[in-house]
């Protein structure tokens, strides 16, 4: 059998003939490898270039290989945070002409960490519990969606920064399977697993010494049980409410916007003697501050950081004279998207602050001290920095110094605990 590389992009295949697979990965040179940490995987894996783009490698049969291809590229078209797809490669033998297993083919996902590189200095309870929200998070979004994993676990995720918190990605779909709609039981079989993967993943962790001491492997396993959970429940749950009082609806949707979550069609319900309201929120759609950050300003940032954004951004526009005391406030013209009676509509705002505000206040901050951070992540940071300069002098110090004290006091130390970003990385 001849090689075939399946790709989703027509500038892959180019790109992609030019790497060893005549090679197991294993042995491939290390000019075509690129040095990022890895998490624990069943199979082979490894980062290489391919032109300018860095993708992961992972050897496994043909058609578990083409399986989760094409499950990767569902969860792509549903919205779903995992890795991105971009080909796989079938039919490799080696000089001898002896077959070797398959490849798939992902796009790093930049500025992302497995949990063991998370632990290589020890990490605090705090963090952990911001660890198991993300993973709750994307655990939910897959049971909403009907994908069902098989195999939630540390291992099988991706961590990146999102804002004081993490975003969880999916990075293994190998034994997910999708569906028009789980059962109970699906979703609680899933939680199991992703409970007993936790704990063991956390007691080894604990045998290696990377554990914090006050970390109970078996309660954080739990915890993501719990997490999910209530998280489910606020998502799906019904609620009554006494006739004419239609606000209470109004309150719900904007609970679940404040979780991140839109409500994309709901069922109301009258009883049959008109005395209450039966809502039903049935489907729901994670993102709300991501969409609406994007709708204004372009941005595609995490959840998190979208929220910190908007926050920013509505502070901003009360400041300027486009904005009238009389006018509504931002957020109630950012959530309406209407103009005030100056004529200056929220897009036309949202866009002199990236230009004016945003994209100064990044570039400021040199490219070799960022690390992993990308943009969004970096004005957060300078936001809380603002924040704590500003609480200890008792007053607002301003961006422009907590930038240069940022750039001067912060950064050189944590340029020296976070791995480089992919261009500084040099082949192994």
């Amino acid at each position: 059998m001849a090689l075939q590389i399946s790709a989703t992009n027509p500038e892959h295949p180019a790109l992609l003939l030019e790497l060893p697979w005549h090679l197991p990965l294993e042995e491939w040179p290390e000019h075509h490898l690129v040095p990022l940490p890895r998490g624990i995987s069943r199979h082979v894996v490894r980062y290489a270039r391919a032109g300018d783009e860095v993708i992961a490698v992972k050897e496994l049969a043909e058609r578990p290989a083409l399986r989760e291809y094409e499950l990767l590229r569902d969860l792509d078209r549903l919205g779903i945070p995992a890795v991105d797809a971009l080909g796989v490669v079938t039919g490799r033998t080696d000089e001898a002409g002896d077959p070797l297993e398959s490849v798939l083919i992902t796009r790093h996902l930049g500025g992302s960490m497995p949990y063991r590189s998370m632990f290589e200095t020890t990490m605090r309870p705090a963090t952990m519990h911001r660890l198991m929200d993300a993973l709750a998070v994307l655990l939910v979004r897959l049971h909403l969606t009907g994908f069902a994993w098989g195999d939630c676990s540390l291992s099988n995720t991706l961590f990146r920064r999102d804002a004081g918190a993490y975003a969880a990605y999916l990075v293994d779909a190998e034994t997910g399977d999708l569906h028009t709609q789980l059962s109970t039981g699906q979703r609680e079989y899933d939680l199991d697993l992703a409970r007993v993967n936790i704990s063991g993943e956390l007691l080894d962790l604990e045998a290696s010494g990377a554990l914090h001491p006050s970390v109970d492997p078996i309660d954080f396993g739990n915890e993501i049980c719990s997490r999910y959970r209530r998280l489910w429940q606020e998502l799906t749950r019904t609620s009554v409410y006494p006739a004419g009082k239609y606000h209470y609806i109004e309150r719900r949707i904007r609970r679940l916007n404040d979780l991140g979550f839109d409500v994309a069609e709901m069922q109301i319900e009258h009883s049959s003697n008109g005395d209450t309201v039966t809502f039903v929120p049935k489907v729901v759609d994670a993102g709300h501050h991501q969409r609406q950050l994007l709708r204004l300003t372009g941005l595609d940032t995490e959840e998190n950081q979208a929220r910190r954004l908007l926050t920013d951004l509505e502070s901003w526009m009360a400041t300027q004279d486009d904005y009238a005391p009389g006018d509504p406030p931002p957020s109630s013209r950012l959530r309406s998207n209407r103009g005030d009676p100056h004529g200056a509509r929220p897009e036309v705002l949202a866009h002199r602050w990236v230009r004016e505000v945003f994209r100064p206040t990044v570039r400021a901050v040199p490219l070799e001290l960022r690390g992993t951070m990308d943009p969004a992540e970096i004005y957060h940071q300078l936001l809380e920095h603002r924040w704590y300069l500003s609480e200890r002098a008792q007053h607002d110090i301003g961006l422009d110094i907590a930038v240069k004290d940022y750039i001067d006091n912060v950064l050189p130390k944590a340029r020296a605990v976070l791995p480089p970003p992919i261009d500084d990385v040099t082949a192994m």
